[in-house]
């Protein structure tokens, strides 16, 4: 169980079988240390007790896939599996797909920029989606595209999806995904867009119609942006749709 969450936290105590914890936390059974990233590569030390350290290297970026390494290594290491055979596995993990799916680097007309899509749809998954971009790329400006999913999250989580989405450097939003729910008044992407416009972080452009998009994008684009789509709905289709047009901004304004 990951440590680091609170919650979790409070559950232990109740459970009556043995735990096996890991974390950041320096109380985890099973511990990262000295994590690091370069780009798609996360670097750190698993620590555990009564077995040699690791040193892991991860072939995709973020502390949150750290922590997905960290409870597979706690199993493996319970189920007596070799060292040797957990460096080699962590080594060829390549992640999935919509997980911070790397879709190429293309020249614009611009100069150059980074096309990322990633399926995560709740502020928690979005939130360290950004830190991982963030933490492998400082240097470029984060462009998320984003697509709120169903209008009941949206309104539920309202403020923390306003919370987290501020924190990029430019904001492309999307209508919301209905998912077969019925529009909620307030909970749409309007709304969300005018909300975190009201904050004064960052100025965010609604972009009510998906298919438009890739015009609107290239009238913004600059060079060495990372372009973030993001979201469980069908962004991933427009993520691939800008991917075929090598986010060149000649064949996108003609969209």
């Amino acid at each position: 169980m990951c440590i680091d969450d609170p919650v979790i936290r409070e559950l232990i105590p109740r459970v009556s079988r043995q735990v096996i914890t890991y974390g950041f936390s320096e109380d985890a059974d099973v511990r990262i240390e000295n994590y690091r990233q370069n780009g798609q590569q996360g670097q750190f030390t698993v620590v555990r007790k009564g077995k040699a350290n690791l040193d892991i290297t991860l072939n995709i970026p973020g502390r949150h896939n750290a922590l997905n390494a960290a409870a597979a290594i706690a199993v493996a290491t319970e189920d007596d599996i070799r060292d040797e055979a957990i460096l080699r596995a962590m080594a060829n993990t390549q992640g999935t797909g919509r997980r911070f799916d790397h879709l190429g680097e293309f020249e614009t007309g611009n100069g150059v920029a980074m096309l990322v899509d990633d399926y995560g749809h709740h502020p928690t998954e979005v939130d360290v989606t950004i830190k991982a971009a963030r933490n492998g790329w400082a240097e470029k400006r984060l462009v998320m595209i984003f697509q709120p999913h169903r209008y009941t999250r949206t309104r539920d989580l309202y403020d923390d999806f306003a919370n987290v989405l501020e924190q990029v450097d430019v904001l492309l939003m999307l209508d919301v995904y209905a998912a077969g729910e019925k529009p909620i008044a307030g909970a749409d992407g309007r709304s969300l867009c005018r909300t975190i416009r009201s904050r004064g972080k960052i100025d965010p452009i609604f972009v009510p119609d998906s298919q438009t998009l890739p015009s609107v994008l290239a009238n913004i684009l600059q060079d060495g942006d990372l372009v973030l789509t993001q979201g469980a709905g069908d962004v991933g289709k427009v993520a691939r749709h800008l991917a075929a047009l090598e986010l060149n901004i000649g064949r996108m304004q003609q969209i």
